[in-house]
């Protein structure tokens, strides 16, 4: 089975080839730049490297979310475009258990897992994941929260490995748990968004592509706007959320 995976939902970018479960080429890049320039383009190289036609694709698996909104919206119109018209399958996975999966189960030895993602004004986008028998479960569910909040939700004992840290991230954290571990790796890999939706079974197949759609956490700048400035309307969703 061929496969592409791509991972747009912050700062870096990240594409990979798949054929089954042999990576057969990636794509990185952490430069500020805009992704809507990158990503398209990005997939024709390595598609023309690798000798693949469009048509030899079997499957496209995307991060969904969280993260950057428009990284977010780009990559998942991306990928429900490609898999609606090629007659694709697509998958979508966490951007932080995307994250998380650079801990290694041997590295972990057992320790609680938390990737973490930039969310502005001390916030972050957080969950907490562990290996189990071989496999990435999700513990707590992925969330918008305060830095400042996290550590109230571990155990006193547990280890914890954070991944995604910034350094500003670090010393807040290391204030609040002296015991805290850093991953060394904190960049997203499409190669491990493939192995994640290839090996993880609470991973499959999206049914419905036109009901797919980026999981943000938290509403749009627009929509808190608009309930500052029409406090008397009843909340409603302004932007297609996942169901």
């Amino acid at each position: 089975m061929k496969t592409i995976a791509f991972d747009a939902s912050n700062q870096p970018l990240t594409i990979a080839l798949f054929d089954n479960q042999e990576l057969v080429s990636q794509f990185e890049t952490n430069q500020v730049k805009n992704h809507s320039e990158q990503l398209l383009p990005g997939i024709d190289q390595l598609m023309q490297n690798a000798r693949w036609r469009p048509q030899d694709l079997d499957r496209v698996i995307v991060s969904q979310g969280p993260g950057s909104y428009t990284g977010l919206r780009l990559a998942v119109t991306t990928a429900k475009t490609l898999a609606f018209t090629l007659g694709l399958e697509l998958v979508g996975v966490s951007s932080l258990a995307l994250l998380a999966a650079n801990v290694s189960s041997t590295d972990a030895k057992g320790a609680l897992i938390i990737p973490l993602m930039d969310a502005r004004n001390q916030n972050v986008y957080a969950g907490q994941y562990q290996w189990q028998d071989g496999h990435l479960v999700n513990i707590v569910s992925d969330q918008h929260t305060p830095l400042k909040a996290m550590p109230s939700q571990i155990e006193p004992q547990q280890a914890v490995i954070y991944v995604g840290a910034t350094p500003a991230m670090q010393a807040e954290i290391l204030k609040q748990v002296p015991r805290a571990q850093f991953a060394a790796d904190n960049l997203p890999h499409a190669a491990n968004l493939a192995r994640l939706a290839i090996t993880e079974p609470i991973i499959t197949a999206v049914h419905a592509i036109h009901q797919f759609n980026p999981r943000y956490l938290r509403l749009t700048q627009a929509e808190v706007n608009w309930q500052q400035q029409h406090p008397e309307i009843k909340r409603q969703d302004y932007v297609e959320k996942v169901k």
